[in-house]
């Protein structure tokens, strides 16, 4: 009697990166080590630090971090003895200076964030770390916003600069199994070996789901954060995930027991409070704005007497993505200009 060998899947944690978000990028190093050396006692094959944007990204306008990126990947290189250390930078916020310094901190893997449709900003890149030996990734984000065909001829292109693994973020947690299946296959048929990645937002409560879809259409590579931690609605429940994965007939290699314990220690010393499906979580996720607007634009639209939930759509209607936020300005200024023509 033989018995079916499970596929085998690399799970990516960016806990301690897009969890910033949330708590606007101020996570110390103690915070930082105890969740890597847990997440290191269950095997998770990579954990992903840094500024909720990336490297070189702390800043005035985004967030000041409340420790330096060199400080941030000392500690949990150190803390790591079986997982591999991630990063992740977008062009423009970090420079090939700081991808060097995260090599000589001992990053296994370094993933470079592009906007959907937007590949060649990753190309001098993805050729310098190719050029350093590092495992490059590239991922492409508000997906949504792009059809699979495009989706596909960019994550060619990405491979064909030096990407080892390519794949799509749901920036917006937009998506329905369906949209992910269709993505994820085109991808998968056009980059041949290359590992194809999925990372889902859980603002329509889909993200375990589409991240089963995905891992069903062929990607190797699926993302997940320990209680969703992230910006709004949070990124895809980790200890979750992995147990569904399981029963799905994925292997994973992470130990059930430890991981449950890492989820309790990052809702225990990392959150305020778990991340919820909010309703202004639901709205950004059905236009398919960045989770990352909500505080701006309830923020805007109060001071403005005009609906939040209105100046979403409107956003989404104009395709508005992450560095675009002086269009929620000129958003809430035009309703509440017809607010008042209207005479409300």
């Amino acid at each position: 009697m033989t018995t079916e060998l499970k596929k085998q899947l690399v799970i990516h944690d960016p806990t301690l990166r897009d969890g910033q978000h949330a708590v606007r990028h101020r996570l110390g190093a103690d915070a930082l080590r105890r969740y890597a050396e847990a997440a290191d006692a269950a095997r998770i094959p990579v954990v992903e630090v840094g500024h909720g944007n990336g490297l070189g990204a702390s800043s005035l306008q985004v967030g000041q971090a409340a420790v330096s990126d060199d400080e941030m990947l000392s500690t949990v290189r150190e803390a790591l003895r079986h997982s591999r250390m991630g990063v992740f930078m977008l062009p423009g916020w970090g420079t090939s200076g700081d991808l060097e310094r995260a090599i000589d901190h001992g990053a296994d893997v370094v993933r470079i964030g592009v906007h959907a449709t937007e590949v060649t900003l990753a190309e001098r890149h993805l050729g310098f770390l190719r050029d350093a030996g590092a495992e490059a990734h590239c991922v492409l984000m508000m997906s949504h916003m792009a059809t699979p065909e495009e989706l596909a001829e960019q994550a060619a292109r990405a491979v064909g600069y030096g990407a080892q693994a390519v794949g799509i973020m749901d920036s917006a947690g937009h998506f329905l199994p369906a949209d992910v299946t269709a993505r994820i296959g085109a991808i998968v048929e056009a980059v041949g070996e290359a590992p194809v990645i999925f990372h889902g937002h859980n603002n329509l409560g889909m993200a375990v789901a589409n991240s089963v879809a995905a891992a069903d259409a062929g990607a190797l590579i699926i993302d997940g954060c320990a209680r969703g931690f992230g910006a709004g609605a949070g990124n895809t429940q980790l200890e979750v995930l992995v147990p569904v994965l399981e029963r799905s007939g994925y292997a994973t290699g992470i130990d059930l027991y430890a991981l449950l314990d890492a989820a309790d220690l990052a809702e225990r010393e990392l959150m305020p409070a778990p991340p919820v499906t909010a309703s202004m979580s639901i709205v950004s996720g059905l236009a398919g704005v960045f989770s990352g607007f909500k505080h701006r634009v309830v923020q805007l639209s109060a001071d403005a007497g005009v609906d939040p939930r209105d100046v979403f759509f409107e956003l989404g209607r104009r395709q508005t993505i992450a560095g675009q936020e002086d269009v929620i300005v000129d958003v809430v200024a035009e309703l509440s200009g017809r607010r008042a023509d209207a005479g409300i």
